[in-house]
C-alpha cells in the first residue's frame, strides 16, 4: 500500500451549499480575533513552550469548532479529550456543514466571538482562501511529509482515506468489484453520500465509479453512466445515509470514504468495507487556523492536540489515517491494532488534480440531474 508517502489531497468540489442566513456580526471589541501576541504565534516558542501555550488558551477559556460531526473520523471523541485535558470549552457548530460553510462563517462572523477558530476543509475551499490563514507550525512539523503541508505553516494535511464502499453482508452479498452493485439482490440497497454536485465525498464516489469503468482522473462520463445504470435496474435510492439509515437497514450499501464505513464496522458485526483494487481514490482534509481566531491560542493549541501522537491515534480510532502515520509507525507511537485493522487498499492510489476536479465539476453540474435525476 503506498499511501504512506504518494498520497495526497483529492479536490473537494468547491460548489457547496450556501451558510444559513444568521444574525449580523456584533461590533464586539473585546471578543474580537486578532488579540496580543497570539494571534501571531507562529510556534510554541513564541509562548515560551507548551505549558505557555497551554497557559494562554485557558485564560481564553473556549474554542469555536465548526463543520465537524462527532461520527466523522472520531470527531467527537478528538473534541471531549481536548476539551477535558485542557479544562477548554469546545462550542462545535453547524456539525453537518460544508468546507465552503465554514469559510462563509468565517466572513460574516469576522469581529465577533462566535467566529470560527479553526478550518477543516477540502482542497479546493482550502487552497482558494489561504490568505484567511495564520501561518503556525505544530511541535512535530518535522515529522510530517513535505508534500502534505505548506511551507510556511498556513496549511497542513490532516487525515485521509480512500473511497469505498460499505456494506452488510447478512443483507447483501459480498462484494469484489463496483459491478456487482448493478446485481438484483442490491435492489433499493445502494446509497450515495451526498449530492456529488454538492459534496465532496460523493463527488469522490462518482470519480471511483469513472475509474473502475474505464474512465480516468480527468473523465467523470464513466460513473455518471454507471449510477445512471444503477438507478435503472432500481438499485439506486435516492437516500443521504447516516449510521441511523446504516443501523435500521435503510441503506445496506453506501458509497463513502473508507474511514467512515470502518466506523461502521465497530457498530454492525456484519459490516465489511470493499475498496475497488481499480479504482483506488484516495485524498486528505486541511487544517488551518483563522487568522481572524477570536480564541488564537486555543486555535494553535488545537493544533498541537491534533498533530500529536494522541491526536493522531484518535483519528487513526475512527478509521482515517492520520497524516503522521508513517513516522508514527517506525517511532512506536502509533496504535498498532488500530493501525493494521484499516481497509486493506491495493494499487496506485488516483489523485485527481484542482484543474481535472473543476472539469469533472462542470461536466456534473450539467449531466447528473439528467442522467440520474
Amino acid at each position: 500500500m503506498k499511501i504512506r508517502r504518494t498520497l495526497v489531497s483529492l479536490t473537494a468540489l468547491a460548489t457547496v451549499a450556501s451558510f444559513a442566513a444568521c444574525a449580523a456580526p456584533e461590533d464586539d471589541d473585546d471578543s474580537a480575533g486578532g488579540k496580543g501576541e497570539a494571534a501571531t504565534a507562529t510556534s510554541v516558542e513564541d509562548f515560551g513552550d507548551l505549558d505557555g501555550l497551554v497557559e494562554a488558551a485557558q485564560e481564553e477559556g473556549e474554542l469555536n469548532v465548526i463543520a465537524l460531526p462527532p461520527d466523522w473520523a472520531n470527531y467527537g471523541e478528538v473534541i471531549k479529550t481536548f476539551s477535558e485535558k485542557y479544562d477548554i470549552k469546545v462550542n462545535s457548530a453547524q456539525p453537518d456543514a460544508a468546507s465552503q460553510d465554514e469559510i462563509n462563517a468565517a466572513e460574516q462572523l469576522k469581529g465577533t466571538d462566535r467566529a470560527p477558530d479553526v478550518f477543516d476543509l477540502g482542497q479546493s475551499v482550502a487552497l482558494a482562501n489561504t490568505d484567511k490563514f495564520a501561518e503556525y507550525r505544530v511541535e512535530t512539523w518535522d515529522t510530517i511529509p513535505e508534500e502534505f503541508k505548506d511551507a510556511d505553516g498556513a496549511w497542513v494535511n490532516d487525515y485521509g482515506g480512500y473511497m469505498s464502499v460499505g456494506y452488510d453482508a447478512s443483507k447483501v452479498p459480498a462484494i469484489s468489484s463496483l459491478d456487482d452493485l448493478l446485481a438484483p439482490e442490491f435492489k433499493g440497497k445502494v446509497a450515495l453520500n451526498g449530492d456529488p454536485t454538492q459534496a465532496g465525498a460523493a463527488f469522490s464516489g462518482v470519480v471511483m465509479a469513472s475509474v473502475a469503468n474505464g474512465g480516468s482522473a480527468d473523465d467523470i462520463a464513466p460513473g455518471v453512466e454507471f449510477f445512471a445504470k444503477l438507478k435503472k435496474a432500481g438499485n439506486f435510492i435516492p437516500v443521504d445515509p447516516t449510521p441511523a439509515t446504516i443501523a435500521s437497514g435503510q441503506t445496506p450499501v453506501v458509497i463513502d470514504w473508507d474511514y467512515l464505513n470502518a466506523a461502521e464496522s465497530a457498530k454492525l458485526d456484519d459490516w465489511e468495507v470493499y475498496v475497488p483494487e481499480e479504482a483506488p481514490i484516495a485524498g486528505y482534509y486541511f487544517q488551518a487556523i483563522n487568522a481572524d481566531a477570536p480564541h488564537p491560542a486555543a486555535a494553535r493549541l488545537w493544533q498541537e492536540f491534533l498533530y500529536s501522537d494522541e491526536g493522531q491515534n484518535l483519528w487513526l480510532a475512527g478509521g482515517a489515517r492520520p497524516v503522521r502515520a508513517e513516522e508514527m509507525a517506525e517511532a512506536g507511537t502509533i496504535d498498532e491494532e488500530l493501525y493494521a485493522a484499516l481497509p486493506a487498499v491495493t494499487g496506485k492510489p488516483v489523485i485527481p488534480t484542482n484543474e481535472q476536479t473543476e472539469s469533472m465539476a462542470a461536466y456534473l453540474s450539467k449531466n447528473w440531474a439528467k442522467a440520474v435525476g
